[in-house]
C-alpha cells in the first residue's frame, strides 16, 4: 500500500518527484508510475495526492541498474542504443 508524507516521528528522507526520478533514469515519467504499478520503486502520496518517491530507494534501484555505477546525469543516447530505462523495462 502506498504511504502517506505525514508522521512526525518518521526519519526524513528526500523525495523526488516522477519527472526528477525520470530525468536520473532517462525516461518518461509516465514509466516511473508504470514502475511503481509494478513494485519497483514504493511512491509516497502527498496530502494532495502526488506521488514522491524516496532518493535512497531510487538511488538503488539506478545502482542495481548500473552495475553500481551511479551517475550524476543520465547518458546522452543519440545513436539510440539502449538506455537504462530500456533495460529496466526488459525486468
Amino acid at each position: 500500500m502506498e504511504g502517506m508524507l505525514e508522521g512526525a516521528g518518521q526519519e526524513r528522507d528526500d523525495l523526488l518527484t516522477p519527472g526528477e526520478v525520470a530525468k536520473l533514469f532517462g525516461v518518461d515519467p509516465k514509466t516511473v508510475t508504470r514502475w511503481a504499478s509494478a513494485g519497483k520503486l514504493s511512491p509516497l502520496r502527498t496530502l494532495g495526492g502526488h506521488r514522491r518517491y524516496r532518493s535512497t530507494e531510487v538511488y538503488a534501484l539506478l545502482e542495481r541498474s548500473t552495475g553500481g555505477m551511479r551517475p550524476a546525469t543520465p547518458p546522452a543516447n543519440p545513436l539510440g542504443t539502449s538506455s537504462l530505462g530500456d533495460v529496466l523495462r526488459r525486468d
